[in-house]
């Protein structure tokens, strides 16, 4: 079994530590201190709750530690269950309802909280937890201070009151977000991804038969799937609303088992549900009070743990789960949960980390068809196959029109059943992710409209330009877009190279995001880039004009020199002579146009070089006058992009950004002498990577020549 140094950085046995700091090391000094930890980056402060401060004296919130809270305080106290996560007064049923789930897999559920820790056996004031995020691991450091207010906490709490992990975790994952205030509202795929790693998806209690939904949950659980469960609310008035049957609006339940009885001649199916609240429970029958099991044998009550008490725990038929929720949230930790033939480690992921960035990767849904290109792409080439062609699967997803460039409705209609149902027999299958990252740190919650869509392309190291959207349509899709985390798919495609885009609703939004994808051994998913290519010199080849070469020869036999060369400041005059006042170039300009000529190193160009290159500029005022569409005298990332292809440059979107940032002069948008600048800089290098010699720097690419030397 690999130890923890030869685990790869980031995994689970490895995680990344958060702040850098590292909890055996924090421990020891202080055990060998006496003195207990406190957090300096997770300060017991107002800040570290994210919310203003109640006026209230009588409300003022303390911080303690477990043992100046009670003085029976355990870390777990007999064992971890449901029971010990209630929530307090901080709206995070989302992931407390998470991590009720979690409790109910022991070797999920210590990956995030490590054994051996206790508030007596080497008690230093200090904990550590561990969570998912974005493809990797990480180790949350805390102290153990918790926000009490009137002598008891705050938030999250057991319902033992003497039992204080649940607090514990609540906090690391306040301070991975950045506050507790950063935690209200949310969804529970969330929390259910960041304790597992794994994948969650919505489904709609409405879509199933309460037999073959209770079927399909009862076999998610047995593979280790968590499940959760809410009643969706009507308006922003309606959530926390209670219901005749004891059920709260719009929050979040964690589904823990399924288990069936029989009475008489009928087969009773039953689901257990917890609110994390740890209080309020469903009253309606075979809950707990339920007259139901008045006729139940006594040994089935007790082996399928029917407690009466107000602990939030209760069970329901899964006739009356239908009739009364609308919606289920599944994580599973690997796609084989997803199937249960599948064969155990058959399947690769593949993870990519990106950015939209405004102007220039951020191009929006199909409907701005003119940056639509622009968005994020990833190569996906699919080889193997499945083994079972035919197999059923309701997730998947074929073309369904050109409504899902609306933005967020997450109800499944019919038709779109349907239509779904018509593509369930492909070849090879593959689940698509996309996670938007860092959302609740930055306004709290303010998540994107995203999604993503799938197209097949005819070979590999394709760049997908304006036209080919404008003629083809999406072989699979995230659907509509969403205001959340993430968007999930799994979808069964031909064999062939694909082509995944991701985009945010509106372009010129900016974000980060992760994409990863579940395919078999021998699918494979590779950013799209493509070799940068140029034609510039065919392109710039026009003769100068009979006007053009009698201004240069008149300046010339006037301040030439006695080599019958003009230095630059001639050369600028010469230029802005012939330029529109707003195209006029700066001498540092002028200066990079001469010695992107071959001068021999001199800062003069000949009568020759000096009429090419003012043809050059003419026809680069020309060039840059037709993309700058709106007129606006600077030129955007997206209008850079055009305008290069303009002059035949075709580069890859990493090199589009960072000659913008160049040549942008501390300004959003690249004005005319940037644009030339940019150009100039392009050309040469390409001349420099044509003349290399060295095989190192022609198996290295284009591409990342580029990138080297536009930044010296």
């Amino acid at each position: 079994m690999a130890t923890n140094k030869e685990a790869p950085l980031g995994s689970s046995e490895n995680p990344i530590k958060f702040k850098d700091q590292d909890f055996e090391t924090l421990q020891a000094e202080c055990l060998k201190s006496g003195v207990l930890f406190s957090d300096p980056t997770f300060p017991a402060e107002q800040k570290s709750i994210g919310t203003p401060e109640d006026p209230d004296p009588k409300k003022a919130i303390q911080w303690k530690r477990p043992k100046e809270i009670s003085k029976n305080a355990a870390f777990v106290e007999d064992t971890t269950a449901t029971t010990d996560i209630c929530q307090g007064q901080l709206g995070d049923c989302w992931l407390l309802a998470a991590l009720s789930c979690l409790t109910a897999h022991p070797s999920l559920f210590v990956k995030v909280v490590p054994p051996n820790q206790s508030l007596s056996d080497r008690y230093a004031g200090i904990f550590h937890f561990k969570f998912w995020q974005y493809g990797e691991w990480v180790e949350v450091v805390v102290d153990d201070r918790l926000p009490v207010r009137e002598g008891r906490l705050l938030f999250s709490y057991s319902r033992s009151r003497n039992e204080f992990w649940s607090a514990l975790v609540e906090k690391a994952y306040a301070k991975l977000i950045g506050s507790y205030g950063s935690l209200k509202g949310g969804n529970i795929s969330e929390g259910m991804e960041d304790f597992t790693g794994g994948i969650a998806r919505s489904l709609e209690i409405s879509s199933r038969t309460p037999r073959v939904l209770w079927r399909s949950l009862a076999a998610a659980l047995s593979r280790g799937s968590l499940l959760s469960c809410f009643i969706q609310a009507k308006s922003a008035s309606d959530i926390g609303k209670v219901t005749g049957e004891g059920l709260i609006r719009g929050h979040a339940y964690a589904i823990t088992d399924a288990d069936k009885l029989t009475k008489t001649s009928d087969e009773i199916l039953l689901l257990r549900l917890r609110n994390p609240w740890g209080f309020i429970e469903y009253c309606g029958p075979w809950s707990d009070k339920g007259k139901e099991w008045e006729n139940v044998d006594p040994t089935e009550k007790e082996r399928i743990e029917v407690k009466c008490v107000e602990d939030g725990e209760f069970w329901i038929s899964a006739e009356d789960f239908c009739n009364l929720f609308d919606v289920v949230e599944l994580c599973s930790v690997n796609p084989d949960s997803y199937d249960e033939e599948s064969t155990p480690a058959s399947w690769a992921i593949t993870e990519h980390e990106g950015c939209w960035l405004p102007g220039s990767s951020a191009g929006g849904s199909r409907k701005y068809n003119k940056t639509f290109c622009k968005n994020p792409q990833y190569t996906l080439v699919l080889r193997e196959k499945d083994e079972n062609e035919d197999e059923d699967d309701d997730d998947d997803m074929g073309d369904d029109g050109e409504d899902d460039d609306e933005m967020e409705d997450q109800t499944v209609t019919p038709d779109s059943k349907k239509r779904a149902e018509k593509q369930k027999v492909r070849r090879c299958t593959v689940l698509v992710e996309l996670l938007q990252k860092n959302r609740r740190q930055r306004d709290k919650l303010n998540f994107l409209y995203i999604a993503f869509h799938v197209y097949k392309v005819p070979s590999e190291n394709t760049c997908l330009d304006r036209s080919f959207f404008m003629k083809n349509r999406p072989a699979g899709r995230s659907g509509k877009y969403k205001a959340q985390r993430g968007v999930w798919r799994k979808m069964r495609l031909d064999p062939g190279t694909y082509v995944i885009v991701v985009s945010t609703y509106r372009p010129n939004l900016p974000g980060e995001f992760f994409v990863r994808t579940f395919s078999k051994i021998g699918n494979t998913l590779e950013t799209q880039d493509f070799a940068c290519t140029s034609s510039f010199s065919q392109v710039m080849t026009a003769p100068v004009s009979s006007e053009d070469q009698e201004r240069v020869e008149m300046t010339f036999d006037k301040q030439a020199g006695l080599d019958d060369r003009l230095n630059v400041k001639d050369i600028m005059k010469l230029f802005n002579s012939v330029l529109e006042k707003d195209y006029h170039l700066p001498l540092e300009t002028c200066r990079e146009l001469i010695f992107g000529e071959d001068t021999k190193g001199r800062c003069a160009l000949s009568r020759e070089q000096a009429g090419t290159l003012l043809a050059s500029v003419r026809n680069l005022q020309s060039i840059f006058s037709q993309f700058d569409e709106d007129s606006s005298g600077s030129m955007s990332r997206f209008e850079l992009s055009s305008a290069l292809q303009g002059v035949e440059f075709q580069c890859d979107n990493k090199v589009v950004e960072l000659l913008s940032e160049r040549f942008t002069s501390g300004e959003l948008d690249m004005p005319f002498h940037g644009f030339v600048s940019c150009v100039t800089r392009l050309r040469k290098l390409f001349a420099l990577y044509e003349s290399e010699t060295s095989q190192e720097v022609k198996d290295r690419g284009i591409n990342s020549w580029l990138l080297q030397f536009l930044t010296v």
